[in-house]
């Protein structure tokens, strides 16, 4: 008994001492492993393009590579011109939506006021206090600006190399990954490699299509309702709805908050029964149909895979929590001494349960991915 219990010890004193060294490597190389994680799922994205390159054109590699990070910073540049032609009508506006948020904020002060007892220059004393500590020094504030746009310019030319590294040398990545477990092990290592690229390839374009689908469906919502800037507002909402439950509730804040700026109360109520309607089609039809359940972590676990990406890696630690928990969710139901982990990762499924199918047309059926 005392020996089962020394083992034990040892292997929770091992596995501690195992989390805590893999969470300091984490936080001291984000700046490197962060871009490298997702110039690593890009690249898996554009393999199938890559590869007809080089088969079908006859393209080396490296042109292939410089071709594939070409289409991408197209599509990177599309959308920051297209986002910035919408960010620039809400600016030409700003005064005015200023002058409303004065008139709100002054009306909220008379509620408390009148609800609470809380006078007007009480309210003004508190507010001045926590002004006062936010902007305590203008050197820290410009300190925080230039290091935010520092770190998103590192960002951005990090990943670019290491997009082109990891397309361009993806045969010595793959081989190495088979030398270096042994023999015995190689066929659990095939499946592993395969399942993931056709995970990712799947999750990348699902979550592509996710998020057209949930910008269409808010933008015909915001219209009909009557906002304004419904355009850029849905393309906020789309982006936001990468990280799961937090960012559509962000998105429905902020979009209620300027239904509410013209004064109109009921559309506020409006939009928040609209984005309970877009969660509910996006949870229950967009997701398994278009993304699938390979990616699909239980709740509980998703919810702290976001709360440690973002102490890890702040918010790019939140968007690429999710294909990083699916990863190891694949590799851990490949590992029969780990595989109780994988039930925890994962939901309850009925054995038996068939595929939900959604029928278009008589020809066009769509059904629900694994």
């Amino acid at each position: 008994m005392e020996k089962v219990s020394n083992s034990f010890l040892v292997r929770l004193a091992l596995t501690l001492f195992s989390l805590i060294a893999l969470s300091s490597i984490l936080v001291a190389g984000k700046y490197i492993i962060a871009p490298f994680f997702l110039a690593f799922l890009l690249a898996i994205l554009f393999l199938p393009f890559v590869q007809f390159l080089e088969r079908k054109l006859w393209f080396g590699r490296a042109l292939s590579t410089l071709s594939a990070m070409a289409v991408m910073l197209i599509l990177i540049a599309l959308f920051i011109f297209f986002f910035g032609s919408q960010l620039a009508d809400f600016n030409q506006d700003l005064p005015r939506l200023q002058e409303q948020s004065t008139i709100m904020f002054s009306q909220f002060q008379q509620w408390i006021d009148t609800t609470f007892h809380v006078n007007s220059k009480k309210q003004f004393e508190y507010i001045d206090l926590g002004l006062s500590k936010l902007l305590s020094s203008s050197v820290q504030i410009l300190s925080v600006t230039f290091n935010v746009l520092a770190s998103s310019l590192a960002f951005l030319v990090f990943f670019s190399f290491f997009f082109i590294f990891v397309l361009n040398y993806r045969k010595i990545l793959v081989s190495f990954l088979f030398h270096v477990f042994s023999e015995e092990h190689k066929s659990t290592v095939n499946n592993v490699v395969n399942e993931v690229k056709q995970m990712t390839k799947s999750y990348m374009l699902g979550l592509g299509i996710q998020i057209i689908l949930v910008f269409f469906l808010t933008v015909i919502a915001l219209s009909i309702i009557g906002v304004k800037y419904a355009v850029l507002l849905s393309i906020l909402t789309a982006i936001l709805n990468i990280v799961p439950y937090i960012g559509i509730l962000v998105s429905m804040v902020l979009t209620a908050l300027i239904a509410l700026m013209p004064g109109v109360p009921i559309d506020c109520l409006y939009v928040l029964i609209a984005y309970a309607i877009i969660h509910l089609i996006d949870a229950n039809m967009i997701l398994p149909f278009v993304v699938g359940s390979k990616v699909k972590i239980n709740a509980l676990v998703t919810f702290l895979g976001l709360l440690i990406g973002e102490s890890l890696w702040g918010i790019s630690g939140m968007l690429l929590s999710i294909p990083a928990l699916a990863i190891l969710k694949i590799i851990i139901n490949n590992i029969d001494s780990l595989k109780p982990w994988g039930i925890l990762l994962g939901e309850n499924v009925k054995a038996g349960r068939k595929k939900r199918k959604i029928r278009i047309t008589k020809k066009i059926v769509i059904e629900e991915k694994d």
